[in-house]
């Protein structure tokens, strides 16, 4: 998603993969006794660049990650990409969750918490530093990781803008 803007992407153009990042069961007391349904928070991406997040609720595990899976699906966004890493360093701030993510060099891996790791890995992201600072809520963390991902600015728009090669713009 070049320049904060969120470039939307057709489901049908990609082959995604599925990750549950978590489950929770929710119970409803009533008078015959306890109603238990579930909620899955649910992250897909194909691994190079499409990503897209998704809630589900429904009275069984496997019907609420299904619901989820298809809300990830209508929700998917394209991010910038520069050699397996992220352009550049971004820290966002989202209700109580502050995410900080910093490009790596090749050979780090994926170096970040539970949910920021399903995130990141499905976007494709192979080499990255990662730390979640704030809250430790799931549904938070994915959101400000997105939006994080999302405020990622394309390294060869700026390669074009300052009328540069772009191996000049990361090697000084």
């Amino acid at each position: 998603m070049t320049n904060g803007k969120k470039n939307k992407v057709k489901a049908s153009d990609t082959e995604l993969k599925e990750r549950v990042v978590s489950i929770q069961r929710v119970a409803k007391v009533t008078k015959g006794g306890r109603t238990f349904s579930f909620s899955a928070l649910v992250v897909v991406g194909d691994g190079k660049g499409t990503i897209g997040y998704g809630l589900g609720k429904a009275r069984e595990v496997q019907g609420a990650i299904a619901k989820g899976v298809d809300e990830a699906k209508k929700n998917l966004y394209n991010i910038s990409l520069y050699k397996n890493t992220i352009p550049h360093e971004q820290f966002v701030r989202l209700d109580g969750a502050k995410v900080l993510v910093k490009p790596a060099s090749e050979g780090t891996g994926v170096i970040a918490g539970g949910t920021m790791r399903h995130v990141l890995e499905s976007a494709g992201i192979s080499n990255v530093l990662a730390k979640s600072l704030g809250s430790n809520n799931p549904h938070n963390v994915v959101k400000a990781t997105f939006l994080a991902l999302s405020k990622l600015k394309d390294p060869s728009d700026f390669a074009k803008v300052r009328g540069v090669n772009l191996d000049k713009i990361f090697n000084g």
